[in-house]
């Protein structure tokens, strides 16, 4: 049997291909486990919404418009479904920081090698100088791409919070790159 490309599964699992669904889950379930992981301590939460995250695709396959990278889109789909579990709680889950290394290197993408780069790199230097809460509204802003909203939610803070620590992490790494302090 070929290997379908991801589109074509999805147009399948469109078509309610149960089969089209089982084979995205095994290409992508993995990945997308492990960046959840990253996001909670609690593993079954994490699972939860991976589990999710693939109802959700059954039901809306043809909410991906085609425009950009599926694994992108499902990303976002898993991150909402955990932030949406999360709110569901009565105290958030903090946000915690997973080293990617933990990936082999047969299953990393380009975004997870990128990931790689920033955070062992001088970048990763300098989000490491941050406090803990700048980080996690760093990560939860810009390497997770989550809303203010989102990210408000996700971390148990209000969303003033979130503009005003993500303002400063943003001004304190420009300032240590441009002067170079990550560097030393």
């Amino acid at each position: 049997m070929e290997q379908l490309s991801d589109a074509d599964l999805l147009r399948l699992v469109a078509d309610q291909d149960e089969a089209a669904l089982r084979q995205l889950v095994e290409r992508h379930s993995a990945w997308l486990l492990l960046r959840l992981r990253r996001r909670t301590p609690d593993a079954d939460l994490a699972a939860e919404a991976l589990q999710d995250t693939f109802v959700a695709i059954w039901k809306a396959p043809d909410s991906f418009r085609g425009d950009g990278d599926l694994g992108a889109w499902l990303w976002g789909i898993a991150i909402r479904q955990l932030v949406t579990r999360l709110r569901k709680r009565a105290q958030p889950t903090p946000v915690t920081s997973r080293v990617i290394s933990a990936l082999s290197p047969t299953v990393r993408s380009a975004e997870d090698e990128l990931l790689v780069a920033v955070e062992y790199g001088t970048v990763g230097d300098a989000i490491r100088s941050l406090s803990p809460e700048l980080r996690q509204v760093l990560q939860a802003t810009v390497i997770d791409g989550l809303s203010t909203r989102e990210a408000a939610r996700l971390l148990g803070i209000p969303q003033g919070t979130v503009k005003s620590r993500a303002r400063i992490a943003k001004s304190k790494l420009r300032e240590q790159l441009i002067s170079g302090e990550a560097f030393s």
